[in-house]
């Protein structure tokens, strides 16, 4: 049963329609699997082992009858805890919701359930999804399956290293500034951000609501595919779901890519870039020319504001989505207070870390009257002159190549004590939400650690099919998909 530990989505299926293997015999290895390596990595803060394999049994029987099969049948994943479940624990990995369990599903979490998925299981992230590696975690940290010194990168650290670890066939991340796509490149993981709008944010508790986006994680990019069809597509439920049909994605993925413009933005190859990335993404390039791609400069010139900018708006939504963590309507309350604004402060001095609470402070001052067009509306403004930089690059080529992160995966400890450090982790990621485009990273090489190294492609809007079918064709001609941290 081992082996079917390194098997895809897509393959797993073929065994399952077939009747070659049954999903109780699939998810029992991988609850074995959790069992075995849990205790290394620490992805998961919530397993669900009786949800599962009542889930994998009614799987089971549907793939008996051949009734509403679908390609996730019966296919084990992990939930990135920031997702609304009925019936299970949603902690967003923070004191303050320690033991809330939603009545209801997310639009997401239910769509993978109508699918035929089965779920083992809350993953592990930064605390309210604010950080890049998750080490704000209020439970533990994840370690990076590749090297448990190095820290998986964040917020969707679980989500990426459960994936990488084997212990789940593919996941779900969010991706506010780079959430899903960084942890992919250190976990050696495909990670898609989808265009803002493109998947119902509806049950997801949020961080910075004109940012934050839900994706897939997976072991190669037509798992990738098959999992965004499956959550994709429009919701009454979220005002920004964009009224759009989500097409097949996985019917694109092996379109010609003759005469296919990539980008290559200057402002991203820059002094701190390291040499190991720097070769990796420079070799991308050369296969991309090689599938017979043409490569071009292009410019994004607002791209040195995009840090500042990201950490205005961000932090400005942050304050006010989280104001309703107050101790007054659910979750955790603080004990011996004098009064209700007592209660208040102690709520939410005891059950916030030390980043939420830094982020919580920093937005509240930036929409603070005085000096809310100062920061606020300026940063807005920079947000727009992005957005534009993208439109008028998009015209000169059809896809852009970036590097994911400026170094692979970093030790534990190393930048926590500085924040800005820390933020400039998300140097190259954040402007892909700022414009609300899509984004994804793909495995293109290993650094000199043999720590694994990301490429990140973006397209247009709603270009997920061009970005997929650019990604897929990219990782055939790398051949590194199928490679395993050895844990």
């Amino acid at each position: 049963m081992k082996n079917l530990l390194n098997l895809t989505i897509h393959e797993l299926h073929e065994l399952l329609i077939t009747r070659k293997i049954s999903s109780q015999e699939l998810t029992s290895a991988y609850l074995e699997r959790i069992r075995e390596v849990e205790p290394k990595v620490g992805a998961y803060i919530t397993v669900t082992e009786e949800l599962a394999m009542q889930q994998a049994k009614n799987a089971d029987g549907k793939l008996a009858r051949k009734e509403a099969v679908t390609a996730l049948t019966g296919i084990p994943l992990g939930i990135k805890d920031v997702l609304c479940t009925k019936g299970t624990k949603t902690t967003c990995a923070s004191k303050i919701l320690e033991n809330f369990i939603p009545p209801y599903d997310a639009t997401v979490v239910s769509r993978l359930a109508d699918a035929g998925a089965v779920f083992l299981g809350k993953l592990n992230m930064d605390e309210f999804a604010m950080g890049s590696s998750t080490e704000n975690s209020a439970f533990h940290v994840t370690k990076n399956p590749w090297n448990l010194s190095c820290v998986p990168g964040g917020s969707s650290g679980g989500s990426a290293a459960s994936v990488a670890a084997r212990e789940c066939v593919a996941s779900i991340g969010t991706d506010t500034g780079g959430s899903i796509r960084q942890p992919a490149s250190h976990c050696g993981v495909v990670g898609l951000k989808p265009t803002y709008g493109r998947v119902s944010r509806f049950g997801l508790i949020a961080f910075a609501s004109s940012l934050d986006q839900i994706g897939p994680m997976t072991r190669d990019v037509k798992d990738c595919a098959i999992m965004l069809k499956a959550i994709a597509g429009h919701d009454q439920r979220d005002s920004t779901s964009v009224n759009k049909e989500a097409p097949d994605y996985e019917a694109y993925l092996n379109q010609d890519l003759k005469g296919i413009r990539i980008g290559l933005p200057k402002e991203y190859f820059i002094e701190g870039l390291s040499a190991d990335v720097e070769k990796c993404v420079k070799n991308t390039t050369e296969k991309l020319e090689r599938l017979g791609c043409n490569t071009v400069e292009i410019s994004l010139p607002h791209t040195e504001y995009a840090v500042a900018t990201y950490y205005i708006v961000a932090t400005s939504e942050a304050a006010s989505n989280l104001s309703r963590f107050d101790g007054v309507k659910y979750g955790f309350r603080a004990e011996d207070f004098s009064n209700l604004l007592d209660m208040y402060k102690k709520t939410r001095s005891h059950g916030f870390g030390n980043e939420v609470k830094r982020r919580i402070m920093l937005g509240t001052y930036a929409l603070s009257s005085g000096y809310y067009d100062a920061f606020y509306k300026k940063a807005s403004q920079m947000r727009t002159l992005m957005k534009q930089d993208f439109s008028n690059a998009f015209e000169k080529c059809d896809v852009i190549l970036t590097p994911v992160a400026p170094t692979a995966a970093f030790e534990f400890g190393e930048k926590a004590s500085d924040p800005l450090q820390m933020y400039l982790s998300d140097i190259f990621t954040i402007a892909t939400n700022l414009a609300g485009i899509p984004g994804i990273s793909v495995p293109c090489g290993f650094d000199s650690r043999g720590l694994p190294v990301g490429a990140q492609l973006m397209a247009g809007h709603f270009e997920e099919t061009k970005l997929l079918n650019v990604s897929y064709q990219l990782e055939k001609e790398l051949q590194l998909s199928g490679r395993f941290a050895e844990i």
